[in-house]
């Protein structure tokens, strides 16, 4: 498509969580977790948390263009060296430190349970045994949504991992989401997150690399 894609540093943080608060505005998932008032008052803070944990233990693919960046964690398998990844970076486990999830909480919305819930939910569902490239997210600025930008950006992932014989995993927050990732190869692992108090559904998904 013509569009360079570069690794983002720290010099570019504000512009990836303007990008993903923009992105997320109208995702399902991010308006479960901040009902009503919230979601402007606090859903950029959850944006820079994620932003910070990727920057600090994985990659952010940013276009040269600024319209869309996508947010990779490694994840080595349980009982290989470093351990293994919880889902979205801020799992249950406790440590020394105390509860990630809770700390995630006070960060970012001290008063609203459901930040700590959908890192706890999200931690549950994530696999442990092998390891894999996890998309974390993928964000598209609303007004290039709909032109591949999304493809493009997971595309050049996925020929690393189908090269050096990696899986990948994701959580799809919309049905929209869901039909994109399947159409590059993802398949629904296991049962659908239903999320609380008729929240939507998240659809686990995994990715065997392709050989070529």
């Amino acid at each position: 498509m013509g569009v360079a894609i570069r690794t983002a540093g720290e010099g570019d943080r504000e512009q990836v969580v303007r990008l993903l608060d923009s992105a997320f505005r109208d995702d399902p998932v991010s308006n479960w977790i901040f009902p009503g008032e919230a979601l402007p008052r606090a859903h950029h803070r959850l944006m820079g948390a994620f932003t910070d944990m990727v920057m600090a233990d994985g990659r952010i693919d940013l276009l040269e263009d600024g319209t869309g960046c996508a947010l990779w964690l490694p994840v080595p398998g349980k009982g290989q060296e470093g351990g293994h990844e919880e889902g979205h970076g801020e799992g249950p486990e406790e440590d020394g430190g105390g509860d990630d999830a809770v700390r995630l909480r006070e960060a970012v919305d001290p008063g609203n349970p459901r930040v700590e819930q959908i890192a706890r939910l999200t931690s549950g569902i994530h696999p442990e045994d092998r390891a894999h490239e996890y998309l974390w997210m993928i964000g598209v600025a609303p007004e290039r949504q709909g032109e591949g930008l999304g493809a493009l950006l997971i595309g050049a992932v996925l020929d690393r991992c189908d090269r050096d014989g990696m899986p990948a995993y994701l959580e799809a927050s919309s049905a929209r989401s869901r039909g994109l990732y399947e159409r590059l190869g993802f398949e629904v692992l296991g049962a659908p997150l239903e999320l609380p108090d008729g929240g939507p559904t998240m659809w686990p998904m995994w990715r065997e690399p392709h050989p070529s």
